[in-house]
């Protein structure tokens, strides 16, 4: 009866657990827009690539996430929070998964821009040239990272708990904030993200979204928070 209730407390610090019901207010989460119209990413992602992409793929994580959380009976304060708990129980792997992926994906939208890519400038750019010498070396390896990845993930520029800047593979829905680490951008490496339009081209996909797609602005206000 000790474990029952304690788990139930630790449960309770991070949850609202009750019951939802029909006359509960709508889900905890929705999908938020997009930065950009569907085809402003165009011709480097394709119009048809970000409406299955955001709205199917990622509109499908939302969905199962509060559909989950109503059967469990849960409503979250945040999706952070959500990630946080969800990341420390193996009951709770299924909530993981779809909440890191809409957290994982609304950070991607922000890490491309139109008219993006290409040599930063600011205080990335500086940590940059500080950590791989040059922005080439750079670049070298965040593609290496993006293309040797097996199966499905995210690459991801970080600040560790140190402060050194670092490129993250990460498999499948894994994300920086469970490692202590502050995501400063990120390239989907699903294939939902790029086969429409690159086919197994990988490598491609990762160059044209360092080359004309990386909000590097994005990338600085992370860096500064």
């Amino acid at each position: 009866m000790k474990k029952i209730i304690t788990y139930f407390l630790f449960f309770s610090s991070l949850f609202l657990s009750l019951p939802v019901s029909a006359a509960d207010p709508s889900p905890p989460f929705t999908l938020p827009p997009l930065p950009y119209a569907e085809n402003a990413l165009e011709p480097y992602i394709s119009a048809r690539t970000l409406f299955y992409h955001y709205g199917k793929h990622h509109q499908g994580y939302v969905d199962t996430l509060n559909k989950l959380l109503k059967e469990k009976g849960l409503i979250a304060s945040s999706l952070e929070q959500v990630i946080e708990m969800s990341s420390k129980s193996p009951a709770l792997k299924t909530v993981f998964n779809n909440a890191a992926q809409d957290w994982n994906h609304t950070f991607y939208w922000s890490s491309m821009i139109p008219g993006g890519g290409g040599q930063p400038t600011g205080p990335i750019l500086n940590l940059i040239l500080k950590t791989f010498g040059n922005y080439d070396e750079f670049k070298k390896q965040f593609m290496e990272a993006g293309t040797k990845l097996f199966g499905s993930g995210w690459v991801w520029l970080v600040l560790d708990n140190h402060n050194e800047l670092k490129i993250v593979p990460t498999k499948d829905a894994d994300l920086p904030m469970i490692h202590d680490q502050k995501a400063l951008l990120t390239c989907d490496i699903w294939e939902h993200a790029y086969y429409l339009d690159y086919q197994n081209r990988r490598k491609d996909y990762v160059e044209v979204f360092l080359d004309h797609l990386v909000n590097w602005d994005f990338a600085n206000q992370n860096l500064l928070k």
